[in-house]
C-alpha cells in the first residue's frame, strides 16, 4: 500500500508538469485602444488577459502553449500612427536566433499587416504577463504536500513494524 501512495505522488509530482505562460493579448492602432497602450496600467483587465497563452508554431497546425510574451511597438511608415501589440509566442525550435522572435528582443523595421513598421518587439518569459511580482507555483505547493504526505505514511507504517 505504501508503495502504491509513493507512486502516486511521484506521479503527480514530476511527470504532470506542462508549461505555458500567461500574456496579455491586445492590440491598439494610432491609440484606439487605451487599456493596451503605454504606459501600461494591469489593473487586473482580464479582458486582455490570456491564461493560459497560447500560440502558433512555424510550420504546424493548430495551437501550442506558449513560452514568451510579447510586445511589439512602432510606427506605420507610410502615416506616421502608432502601433501596440501585446501577445504570447513559442520558441519553434530552429537553430538560428534571428528567424526566433521570442529569443531576443531587438528593434528595426518590419512589416505589419503588409505595412512597414520602424518599432521593436520584446520578449519576456521570466514570470506570467512579465509583470506579476513573485508567487509561489502551484507544482512547489503540491511537491511540499505530497513530500509530507510520504513522510506520514512511511513514518506510519515504520510504527507499526
Amino acid at each position: 500500500m505504501t508503495k502504491a501512495y509513493f507512486l502516486l505522488c511521484l506521479y503527480f509530482n514530476f511527470f504532470i508538469i506542462g508549461y505555458c505562460i500567461d500574456c496579455f493579448k491586445c492590440i491598439s492602432i494610432n491609440n484606439d485602444y487605451p487599456p493596451c497602450e503605454d504606459p501600461f496600467h494591469n489593473n487586473y483587465t482580464l479582458d486582455i488577459f490570456e491564461s493560459p497563452c497560447m500560440g502558433g508554431r512555424k510550420g504546424r497546425d493548430g495551437l501550442f502553449p506558449a513560452t514568451s510574451c510579447i510586445k511589439i511597438t512602432g510606427i506605420f511608415d507610410d502615416n506616421g500612427q502608432s502601433v501596440t501589440i501585446r501577445g504570447c509566442a513559442l520558441d519553434s525550435g530552429t537553430l538560428t536566433t534571428d528567424t526566433e522572435l521570442v529569443r531576443m528582443s531587438h528593434c528595426g523595421g518590419f512589416y505589419y499587416d503588409d505595412r512597414y513598421v520602424r518599432g521593436c518587439v520584446q520578449s519576456c518569459n521570466d514570470a506570467d504577463a512579465c509583470n506579476t511580482g513573485n508567487q509561489i507555483p502551484a507544482q512547489y505547493i503540491i511537491n511540499i504536500l505530497c513530500a509530507f504526505y510520504c513522510l506520514l505514511i512511511i513514518n506510519f507504517y515504520t510504527d507499526i513494524l
